[in-house]
């Protein structure tokens, strides 16, 4: 016990001989670890922030929408044409079995006006199923019925960020604004959503029904797009083939001759794999930089080492030919290499911590942190030292007594 002691006292004397080296020889590990600890923070907080921004669309999301069509030989872009229409609508909702919502959707920008206050927003067009699709609940009134729905009655429910922008403090319930100088009388307001995984504030919204923005805002025949919802998470992929199937008959595609689907369709479980995919390669960027530098400070403390090693070998040789063993000098370079490594571990940690907070409130990203991370990255700089150090430790633990008590 009493040489372990001492062992350590030599070895952190010899630390604190030259601090200013110690530090520089760390700051490649604490570098290192700071990456560590806030890609681990920034990445599982934009992968959770993801799943939420998921969860958000709906539950078992599907959307369709028009696909690419050909005109004279020419083919228009994914929506240069919409094929959709009410009647498939009706007929997915009549014919497959493992959707339970269902509702046809299309969206404008139009000027909102309240009194004197007016605001530029997002109008979607939406069928009663549409809030139980996007498991987007009532605030307060109630949501359009689906005799609003087939009268095109002028009533609409708001987003948050319209309401308050609109009406402030207001009770906006049974007010009329103005759409495009059409009338329309608030029956609702939506709870708040948030932010969607493109950045847009799904609360600058107001949504009436379907068949209204259609004929007296939009002026159009066409379906926008398809919501629609599975029975169940596990029927999602289900639905979407028997969609797939029952659309290619109704608009005639036959597949064996290559005809083109007039529509394409994403999934909730589809959008989520490209999040994924991208959150895994931007934490593969950063996981390579955090271990460059990780090898980096790794090298750095095995070439300080080894520069310590031959600066003291005179007094290697002194501590060998008054007893010490090889195995004591070894020990006492692999304490400092270790501890050099556990001082910018820890430090590292400090500033990956500080990072993440700098992250979450000057760009806004969210941050999430596990404290076995934190143990993670520890332990990482303890291998580095253990490592990078264990070869100059060796080297000074097998010079020769006598030659290095001759050494100038």
């Amino acid at each position: 016990m009493k040489k372990s002691g001492n062992i350590l006292k030599v070895a952190f004397r010899a630390l604190t001989r030259n601090k200013l080296r110690s530090l520089l020889t760390a700051l490649g590990i604490i570098i290192g670890v700071a990456c560590v600890i806030a890609t681990i923070g920034i990445g599982e907080g934009a992968r959770l922030q993801t799943e939420n921004q998921l969860r958000s669309l709906g539950t078992n999301f599907l959307m369709i929408f028009p696909g690419t069509t050909t005109s004279s030989g020419a083919k228009t872009g994914w929506g240069g044409s919409s094929k959709l229409s009410q009647d498939d609508v009706d007929a997915i909702r009549r014919d497959v079995g493992s959707v339970a919502y269902v509702s046809a959707t299309i969206r404008t920008i139009a000027q909102v006006i309240y009194g004197n206050q007016n605001w530029s927003t997002s109008i979607q067009g939406g069928e009663v199923d549409w809030p139980l699709i996007r498991s987007w609940n009532v605030a307060a009134g109630q949501f359009f019925t689906d005799q609003d729905n087939r009268t095109a009655a002028k009533v609409c429910v708001l987003g948050q960020t319209v309401a308050t922008n609109l009406f402030g403090d207001e009770d906006p319930i049974g007010k009329v604004i103005r759409i495009k100088n059409i009338p329309f009388r608030v029956v609702g307001t939506l709870e708040a959503k948030g932010g969607s995984m493109m950045g847009q504030d799904q609360d600058d919204v107001v949504i009436a029904p379907y068949e209204t923005v259609r004929k007296k805002i939009m002026g159009t025949t066409a379906v926008g797009s398809i919501l629609a919802s599975a029975a169940s998470n596990d029927q999602v992929a289900r639905a979407q083939d028997e969609i797939t199937a029952l659309l290619r008959q109704r608009h005639r595609i036959n597949k064996a001759t290559g005809q083109d689907d007039d529509f394409m369709m994403r999934t909730q479980t589809e959008m989520l794999q490209q999040a994924e995919a991208q959150s895994r390669t931007m934490s593969t960027l950063l996981w390579s930089i955090a271990g460059v530098s990780l090898l980096v400070g790794g090298i750095g403390i095995m070439n300080i080492m080894l520069v310590s090693v031959t600066e003291r070998t005179r007094e290697i040789g002194v501590r060998m030919a008054i007893g010490a063993k090889g195995g004591d000098i070894r020990a006492q370079f692999l304490v400092e290499a270790v501890a050099l490594s556990l001082a910018g571990g820890t430090v590292g940690i400090g500033l990956g911590l500080g990072i993440q907070r700098f992250v979450a409130k000057v760009a806004g990203w969210p941050v999430a942190l596990e404290p076995t991370a934190i143990g993670l990255a520890f332990a990482f700089s303890a291998v580095v030292g253990i490592t990078f150090g264990f070869y100059p430790a060796l080297k000074a633990s097998r010079l020769d007594p006598i030659e290095a008590l001759r050494y100038e």
